[in-house]
């Protein structure tokens, strides 16, 4: 497969035919590699190159390409076509995908798409673009099958089969009435193995089950995966019948929920999302200078914490020195804390970016986060003080030792699971990149705090220093 980096000799290859326009030769290239790699290949080349491999695809294999693209990627790639190629690219989508992709189009663009659209398709599209952003009725696919209640189900098997929808969108047949109010649905297993002389209104079920065309798109796809269904009807005001939801524009409707939506619900907005993004980019990607400055400035705060630990530790000398065994247990009292504090800024930063993290309600997810660690710190101190205890305790008639590492344990646990939730949330909403900001901070506070903790205790438990 291609290397992300663009070295890769194949991506060498192809982009200089395509610059020399070798057609023929690049055309040859690309029908060795697999959809994926062609998706690959597309976002290593030169923005100008794009559309000139895109047409040197077949047309099965250039449908498959543009069904992997993201959504950008693929209003981008639409932007840079002629209109006739526009057109026919965009007849070979859904409807819905259509009206999504025109949607999330700038406004000069969306008018040239639809301009080089059928009228047919455009009059559908507008249909469809007529609902709220976001709502069920913009993402429902108007193409699906419906029967009366009168129909048998021989016929209905015979209306699939000679149906043009894909096999995804063929899973439910719907049941209305003549003026297309809604009755019931019936899987294709569920007609498969009915009698075949038998009228299909019997076998309808979920009347109940339904979505309205304002509701929200990302709650009527939970719903459909909830109840486990192949397809949701999606009804107008007056119950009627107007598409359907299918499996794949549900996970449209919850990965948008998920990224957009839930950034502004986290209080994140979309600028900020982008903020997030860029900065991720740039940290990824690109001069290697940025990462270089951003992550060395904070990890100055690590040396720093670490400069000043050393000092704390000098000031114990004389606990160090009294009782050798105290020095056993200090790699430990540091490295749990810093793999629990890990763990609590991993949890926040993948519950901020799915939205199970609100910032505005904040102070009860942290509550819950230290509840958490304080039970952690319960089990590790008693474990890590029973250890301390008959290793090196009980044997050297310093059974106090035990207690002194279990209760800096327990604090070093529980300061690191509250430091792993405020401090990202406070850089956060200082406007700081906590992504490699955090984790130094919470390492030396934690360590300076836990060390500061165990050597105290042992000076006043073990009569030393």
């Amino acid at each position: 497969m291609p290397s992300p980096e663009g070295n890769d000799p194949v991506h060498t290859m192809l982009t200089e035919r395509l610059r020399k326009r070798e057609l023929t030769r690049a055309k040859e290239a690309l029908a060795d590699l697999t959809a994926d790699e062609v998706v690959v290949m597309l976002r290593l080349l030169p923005p100008t190159e794009h559309v000139l491999c895109f047409r040197l695809l077949d047309k099965d294999r250039a449908m498959e390409v543009f069904d992997l693209l993201g959504e950008d990627e693929q209003v981008r790639l639409l932007q840079a076509m002629t209109d006739s190629e526009a057109a026919t690219t965009l007849a070979e989508l859904d409807v819905d995908d259509q009206a999504r992709l025109i949607g999330e189009a700038p406004a000069g663009v969306a008018r040239r798409l639809l301009a080089s659209m059928a009228s047919t398709d455009r009059a559908r599209v507008g249909v469809l673009l007529a609902y709220p952003e976001g709502s069920a009725g913009r993402m429902a696919n108007p193409s699906y099958l419906a029967v009366r209640p009168y129909s048998l189900v021989n016929e209905t098997l015979g209306l699939i089969r000679r149906s043009r929808l894909g096999p995804e969108d063929v899973t439910t047949v719907f049941v209305t009435t003549a003026d297309r109010r809604y009755v019931g649905l019936v899987s294709v297993a569920e007609l498969v193995q009915a009698d075949p002389y038998a009228e299909v209104g019997p076998l309808a079920r979920l009347a109940e089950v339904s979505v309205s065309t304002t509701e929200d798109a990302a709650d009527a796809a939970r719903l459909l995966q909830r109840r486990d269904l192949g397809a949701l009807p999606v009804l107008d005001s007056e119950k009627r019948l107007v598409g359907a939801l299918t499996f794949d524009d549900a996970m449209d409707a919850l990965d948008d929920d998920t990224s957009e939506v839930m950034y502004r619900k986290a209080g994140m907005g979309d600028p900020a999302h982008a903020k997030e993004l860029l900065r991720s980019e740039r940290l990824t990607s690109g001069n290697i200078l940025y990462p270089v400055r951003v992550r060395i400035a904070f990890l100055m705060v690590t040396l720093a914490g670490g400069l000043a630990v050393g000092g704390l530790i000098e000031q114990f000398e004389d606990v160090l020195a009294a009782v050798v065994a105290v020095a056993i247990f200090v790699p430990l009292i540091m490295d749990m804390g810093g793999n629990v504090g890990t763990q609590s800024t991993t949890i926040f930063a993948r519950g901020l970016a799915l939205g199970h993290i609100d910032p505005s309600r904040f102070g009860r997810q942290l509550f819950r986060e230290v509840r958490v660690g304080l039970v952690m710190a319960v089990i590790i101190a008693c474990v890590g003080g029973a250890a301390a205890y008959f290793w090196q305790g009980a044997p050297n008639d310093i059974p106090l030792l035990g207690v002194a590492v279990g209760l800096s344990l327990f604090t070093s646990v529980t300061l690191a699971t509250f430091l792993g939730f405020a401090l990202p949330w406070l850089m956060l909403k200082l406007g700081l990149d906590h992504a490699p900001g955090a984790d130094p901070f919470i390492t030396t506070i934690k360590d300076f705090t836990g060390l500061a903790v165990y050597f105290g205790l042992a000076g006043v438990l073990l009569g030393v220093g």
